[in-house]
């Protein structure tokens, strides 16, 4: 087991299915000479060459289209879009297709295709290019989506994504690609699917993917040193939502924060607040609470981006005000 960061856990991942799989491809733009927007695809073409490393106008409808055809005729594309931002482009054939075409005909078609898509803020984008629409595309059955917060959960949980018979949104978080972590040697996947304990705990469940499980685990080191035991649940994939970690542990706290850097409304946490409600309201000793991106465009200036987005001194006060 090796510490690296998340963005080689990517780029492994598919390295190693592009050598296991000649049916897997890449295509995106700037994905080959370039080697990427961030870098994950850095040497891919002089390896596997302009058959299997596809660069692409820039033209996100026409790569999502190209991907979902592709996968119909038993290819496994792993089409890269510069940012999740423009996945509104080809909203249509990432919601209304590829989701969709294996049920309208009659289990007649697979479409195992993966979208890698990078998104979040942080890194002054500007307000159009740094969201985090991820509840958007969790909402449509038929479409995967996973988004990991470990280098070892991105590495498995990619391979997952690829081998899956179903289109899967791997959202990675475009502050996250030099975070580094413990990963398994050899091959292995991780289920899709699956809300995973990163640190057990007593006193509260926070709940969180992504970005959010950082904040959750600094917040949780924090709370430690002031006799606070908190719970931190990462969710890991948004579709299909795995409660059943979640709500054994907050039968167990009684308590609950859920960490999100997306907006409060309409959100992820909306859901996961929701079904703990729904599932075990006779639980609950305090309202549970969410932390979330302010309700305004991301800003551009520095400053005001940070105050805008989530931080660990937010968790803390939330996890405060249920205890």
């Amino acid at each position: 087991m090796a510490a690296i960061t998340v963005r080689q856990a990517i780029s492994d991942a598919m390295r190693e299915e592009m050598e296991r799989d000649e049916d897997v491809f890449i295509l995106g733009e700037e994905v080959g000479v370039w080697g990427g927007t961030f870098a994950v695809t850095r040497g891919f073409y002089d390896q596997f060459g302009p058959e299997r490393v596809m660069d692409t106008p820039i033209a996100e409808s026409a790569i999502i289209g190209a991907a979902i055809g592709a996968a119909m005729t038993g290819l496994r594309p792993i089409a890269e879009l510069m940012t999740i931002n423009f996945a509104f482009s080809a909203m249509d054939h990432i919601v209304n297709e590829a989701p969709k075409l294996h049920y309208m005909f009659g289990g007649q078609f697979k479409v195992p295709m993966v979208i890698r898509a990078p998104g979040g803020g942080g890194r002054q984008r500007g307000a159009p290019h740094s969201q985090t629409p991820d509840a958007i595309f969790a909402h449509f059955p038929g479409l995967k989506v996973v988004a990991p917060g470990t280098p070892a959960d991105h590495k498995g949980l990619l391979k997952a994504a690829i081998r899956s018979d179903d289109p899967v949104l791997f959202i990675e978080h475009a502050t996250l690609y030099q975070w580094r972590g413990e990963v398994p040697d050899g091959d292995y996947v991780v289920p899709i699917g699956k809300s995973k304990v990163q640190r057990p705990g007593t006193d509260v469940t926070l709940v969180s993917y992504s970005r959010g499980l950082q904040l959750s685990m600094q917040a949780a080191d924090e709370l430690a040193k002031q006799g606070i035991s908190a719970e931190v649940v990462d969710l890991r994939t948004l579709r299909p939502l795995d409660m059943d970690p979640i709500i054994e542990s907050f039968k167990k706290t009684n308590r609950a924060v859920v960490v999100e850097e997306g907006w409060k409304s309409y959100g992820v946490g909306s859901e996961v607040v929701s079904r703990i409600y729904e599932e075990a309201f006779d639980y609950a000793d305090a309202p549970v609470k969410r932390v979330a991106q302010k309700e305004v465009p991301l800003p551009y200036n520095q400053k005001l981006e940070q105050l805008a987005m989530p931080q660990v001194a937010d968790v803390i006060q939330a996890v405060k005000e249920v205890l």
